[in-house]
């Protein structure tokens, strides 16, 4: 898993909810930011802008393309989440083992 300094500036990054945003519409896959502005309520300057951030925590990555660059997603960091997540839930499945055991161990005559 990336160092704990990495994982917070992606947390922090999809903190924002048009950045969110920004990643749901690329799940579709690869596009410029004149189609994800299309698809949002914010300017294509502000989308730019966003998408910026992305970058900058290596959620997303372009490729150029003639005279646009087409962005897509990068599952990485997402993958980071995800560990982190599963770490809290590796937690309480251990708890509710070890309580289960302890649990038994009284009501066994």
């Amino acid at each position: 898993m990336a160092d704990g300094s990495r994982l917070n500036d992606v947390l922090d990054a999809i903190g924002d909810p048009t950045r969110r945003q920004v990643l749901e519409i690329l799940r579709a896959g690869e596009q410029s930011v004149r189609e994800i502005t299309d698809q949002t309520s914010v300017s294509q300057p502000a989308v730019s802008q966003h998408l910026a951030v992305l970058r900058d925590v290596g959620l997303v990555t372009s490729r150029p393309d003639g005279r646009r660059n087409l962005y897509r997603i990068e599952p990485e960091p997402l993958d980071e989440i995800r560990m982190w997540v599963e770490s809290f839930w590796d937690t309480a499945l251990a708890a509710f083992v070890e309580h289960a055991a302890t649990r038994a161990t009284k009501e066994t005559p």
